[in-house]
């Protein structure tokens, strides 16, 4: 396994992640009030695959959908199915896809409709760990500096930081080394190399770190059942900046149109 990518990989990852951040831009559109999960997993498969590309979750491990559709207090890996949404909850959207043999992984969680102003902070500043994470995502860095930077900011805004599910590297696989937690300590861990590709997904909790997987073997909540937030972009390691394989750009212009 290359934990270092040629820039050619890296054109490539591009490619597949802008896919998966595509497939989310589609859920802003339609995520209302009323809609189903399994219509959300639906649209999502179907544009993956009209667009070249292979659901990167569905299969994986055993995983029987598309998408992971995780809701209030579901950190991740929920199942699509009939629920419908209702006004008032939040949904983290966890899409993959493979494209020319390379994986894209984002997640975005999204209000459905007008939702409090504790849950709207948890959303913003789950939001802003992923981006100050990505910041110490650089060439010569350790792991741990992104990890103490989401930490930080988390707790620091009075929320918790989920400690069994962590971030990745990416890149033909859909999960490579190493790992990348969103709690740790400042200079500690492994070197960052210039062109390796990770994922930086911090799943942040209103209440309670500790987390439970429910009886469907896959779906993981927060233990009090509070909300939780997930938020989740691919980066190159770079010096001096990272690199992101794609953002959250057409997303946002879709939800403040809404």
């Amino acid at each position: 396994m290359n934990l270092c990518k040629t820039e050619e990989e890296i054109e490539l990852m591009k490619h597949s992640n802008r896919l998966v951040t595509d497939v989310l831009a589609e859920m802003a559109k339609l995520i209302q009030p009323g809609i189903t999960t399994k219509m959300l997993d639906r649209v999502a498969e179907d544009y993956i695959r009209s667009h070249g590309g292979i659901p990167g979750f569905l299969g994986y491990n055993g995983y029987p959908a598309t998408l992971c559709t995780s809701i209030n207090s579901q950190v991740v890996h929920g199942i699509p199915g009939d629920v419908e949404l209702l006004e008032g909850e939040i949904i983290s959207v966890d899409c993959g896809a493979i494209l020319k043999g390379y994986h894209g992984d984002c997640a975005f969680t999204f209000a459905v409709g007008p939702i409090p102003d504790d849950v709207k902070k948890l959303l913003q500043v789950t939001r802003e760990c992923l981006f100050i994470g990505a910041e110490k995502a650089i060439a010569g860095n350790r792991l741990g500096d992104i990890s103490f930077a989401v930490q930080n900011h988390a707790e620091m805004n009075g929320f918790s930081v989920v400690r069994e599910m962590v971030g990745h590297g990416i890149g033909k696989n859909l999960h490579e080394k190493p790992e990348v937690p969103n709690y740790g300590r400042r200079g500690t861990g492994p070197r960052l190399m210039k062109n390796m590709t990770i994922c930086i997904e911090p799943m942040i909790n209103m209440g309670t770190k500790n987390i439970v997987q429910e009886k469907d073997g896959w779906t993981v909540r927060t233990t009090d059942r509070k909300p939780s937030a997930h938020f989740e972009l691919p980066v190159a390691i770079k010096e001096g900046t990272p690199l992101f394989l794609s953002s959250f750009q057409e997303i946002d212009e879709i939800l403040n149109k809404k």
